[in-house]
């Protein structure tokens, strides 16, 4: 059963476009280190196994003041993406028939937040439509960092290895349905756009009044909350996101809120605690 957050009028709900997204550990993070490990403290299975890290890709939907909101739109359908066989023309009947359970179809979305321009994060900001790339939620407000879409608007040619601004940014643009965000833009009363810049250079997260931040890919795994010096081999600036990752867990530990990243595992939020050397799920 899907599970739902309720913070005061906020509802959040996760979206699963893939289940289980398996990534060799050492490719995902070239700086790990078995011996890193507390023997005392071992990785659940779900997040780490015989030297995969598993990672979910979804979106979240959030309802508040009548407005149904998506935070990314995960790897979608149809798209080309040979480097990566999972994600490569498939049809993206999970995330679909996640959104018909939660009584919507694509017509009822108001607003789509990419936190960043990344394949995995934007697939189904279109879908195919006689042979032509279509935003599949028509009465949406697409909104995106003006940092980052100017950074990819202008490399994507040399930079996009997945073709994923051509597909999934550049169609929306073309429809006018693409709002460009700077730091502190409120999306709703009670949402505000935060700047987190490392994993990418616009890279966006969310926070909610209600005590929520939705942190995009400032981190990947809950390996991450143990060792925040961890940065992934697909940040822009490794230096950057490392800083950047320490800065905002230790500011969501002192708050009490839920830390809600975009590919842990079921329910995909949590709440924190400092230790020693990292931080730890409270559960």
């Amino acid at each position: 059963m899907v599970k739902n957050l309720k913070l005061g009028d906020l509802s959040i709900t996760g979206l699963k476009d893939i289940s289980r997204f398996s990534i060799p550990v050492k490719k995902l993070f070239p700086d790990f280190d078995h011996s890193i490990l507390r023997k005392n403290d071992p990785l659940p299975e779900s997040v780490m196994s015989k030297g995969l890290i598993h990672l979910t890709i979804r979106s979240w939907l959030l309802r508040q003041s009548g407005k149904n909101i998506l935070i990314d739109s995960c790897v979608g359908a149809d798209k080309e993406r040979p480097n990566h066989p999972a994600w490569h023309k498939r049809d993206g009947m999970e995330w679909l028939n996640a959104l018909k359970q939660q009584g919507l179809k694509p017509e009822d979305i108001d607003i789509v937040l990419c936190t960043h321009l990344h394949a995995d994060h934007v697939g189904w900001n279109t879908k195919l439509e006689n042979g032509v790339w279509v935003p599949t939620f028509p009465n949406a407000k697409y909104v995106c960092g003006k940092i980052e879409y100017n950074y990819w608007n202008n490399t994507y040619k040399e930079t996009d290895k997945h073709g994923a601004f051509e597909d999934s940014i550049l169609p929306i643009v073309k429809k006018n349905q693409m709002e460009f965000v700077e730091d502190g833009w409120d999306l709703i009363k009670g949402l505000k756009v935060q700047f987190r810049p490392g994993h990418t250079i616009g890279h966006l997260c969310l926070e909610s009044d209600r005590g929520a931040l939705f942190c995009g890919d400032v981190l990947h795994s809950p390996l991450q909350l143990r060792h925040p010096e961890l940065s992934s081999a697909f940040c822009s600036d490794p230096d950057l996101a490392r800083s950047t990752r320490e800065k905002l867990l230790m500011e969501i530990s002192e708050s009490g809120g839920y830390l809600i990243p975009a590919h842990f595992a079921d329910p995909g939020w949590t709440k924190i605690k400092k230790f020693t050397t990292g931080y730890s799920e409270i559960t």
